[in-house]
């Protein structure tokens, strides 16, 4: 049976849709050596997450081919834009300001950032207009 969906991927399971987001699709075999150069992990291990994100609906699997290829299910965009929103609503009861200000405290932001930041709150102002 199916799992159902959270919507938010685990730690584990965005490590790996990071190493898919990058690379492209890619066998488990693959994931897993891009993993195990940070931190010791099973390839068994990798294999049962990949598994059960695909199960979850995270993954697809094209099981024609040997070995299998996975690939995610959206884009890592819009994985990143669900799980900022998420955390705005759950942490942070929907205030972008309170996100921003505790994000912008705990970090120092280059100069680039603070520029890009600026450019995008230009942006958005320019479009409430």
């Amino acid at each position: 049976m199916a799992r159902p969906a959270s919507g938010r991927p685990t730690d584990q399971e965005l490590e790996i849709l990071k190493v898919l987001w990058e690379h492209g699709p890619s066998s488990v075999r693959d994931v897993w050596k891009a993993i195990a150069v940070s931190r010791d992990i099973g390839y068994t291990s990798v294999l049962k997450i990949m598994q059960i994100m695909r199960d979850k609906g995270l993954l697809a699997c094209d099981a024609r081919k040997r070995p299998q290829v996975y690939r995610p299910r959206q884009t890592q965009q819009a994985t990143l834009k669900h799980l900022a929103g998420d955390l705005l609503k759950r942490a942070f009861g929907g205030s972008a300001r309170s996100l921003l200000l505790h994000a912008l405290g705990n970090e120092q932001a280059t100069r680039d950032e603070l520029d890009e930041i600026r450019q995008l709150l230009d942006e958005m102002e320019g479009n409430a207009k």
